[in-house]
């Protein structure tokens, strides 16, 4: 199919993005298993945590201990989230050695989970890039409501522009653009996309969608077709942000692996595995997962072309 790439990179949300909503709060060891079964599965990005204060987001507090735990037999990348300079400490006393940057591109949002403007965030980030840096720490960034805000409404793409500019200079690798409410359609992917494109040219994009309006799937397809390669995702669909009001789950990892491999994508994800996986978080939460391919038993049929397309 023109436009389409050979392979992605998904990087699986769900031990922190996934599980930072949830009221259960699952124990470390459920969360290593999980790890080193996405491992086996043939995830090579993992993202497991972040450097929040326990108080306000109790599901992250064992971050550090997994840091730790899957460091001794990494063989992924292990992203951890840092909002300011305690986070960043924390990151590396656990020997963290890929970090996210997170600021959301609205204020209102901001406030709500940052507890300050944009710019106020954007300079916490600047004193948490600088020893970080200095140790030599893989930095990615994302910018959450690179679309729409829950508090603001539509976020305009020079907002985002200029976000992206800022933590540009702070040395970051890979930017991930986030629909944080899940809100966004292929229209604001497309025209967002294309800006940040425009003005930083040099610099890898990647999206962190969610699903609250059944888009997610569309996003990514619109996605694909602008030279997007980099996708986070969560099995089973599950998620959202605490700050976030109405913020629906990830696009599921499952789903996600589905259109691609029937894209003639390839992933790298052995999808019977993660079936087995889903199952396993089921079992944990102890509810209906959201993913399209929960409601349907065993792995997904594999696409069989029999016609030429028209």
């Amino acid at each position: 199919m023109n436009g389409l790439p050979e392979q992605v990179l998904i990087t699986e949300v769900l031990l922190r993005d996934g599980l930072q909503i949830e009221p259960v709060i699952v124990p470390t060891q459920d969360k290593l298993r999980l790890a080193y079964g996405f491992l086996e599965a043939g995830l090579t990005s993992l993202e497991i945590g972040s450097f929040v204060h326990p108080g306000k987001v109790p599901q992250m507090a064992d971050t550090d201990r997994l840091a730790a735990e899957l460091r001794a037999g990494e063989t992924a990348s292990l992203h951890s989230l840092v909002f300011n300079e305690r986070g960043a400490h924390r990151a590396l006393a656990a020997e963290a050695r890929n970090v996210r940057l997170t600021v959301s591109a609205s204020d209102g949002h901001s406030r709500a989970n940052a507890g300050v403007p944009t710019e106020q965030a954007l300079e916490r980030l600047r004193v948490a890039a600088e020893p970080l840096t200095a140790a030599n720490v893989q930095l990615e960034a994302t910018i959450a409501t690179a679309f729409l805000c829950p508090f603001d409404g539509e976020t305009s793409p020079r907002r985002v522009v200029e976000t992206a500019h800022q933590l540009a200079g702070l040395g970051i690798s890979v930017l991930h653009l986030a629909d944080t409410i899940g809100a966004a359609s292929p229209w604001h992917i497309r025209r967002t996309v294309r800006a940040v494109q425009a003005e930083l040219t040099d610099l890898p994009l990647g999206l962190h969608l969610h699903n609250t309006y059944g888009m997610a799937s569309a996003n990514v397809w619109e996605a694909l077709h602008l030279g997007i390669r980099r996708f986070d995702a969560a099995l089973g669909g599950v998620g959202g942000c605490p700050f976030a009001p109405g913020a629906a789950g990830n696009i599921a990892t499952d789903d996600l692996v589905n259109l691609c491999h029937h894209a003639g994508i390839a992933t790298g994800i052995d999808v019977r595995r993660l079936v087995e996986l889903r199952d396993e978080v089921h079992a944990l939460l102890g509810r209906k997962l959201p993913s399209a391919l929960a409601a349907v038993p065993g792995a997904p049929a594999p696409l069989r072309v029999t016609a030429a397309p028209d």
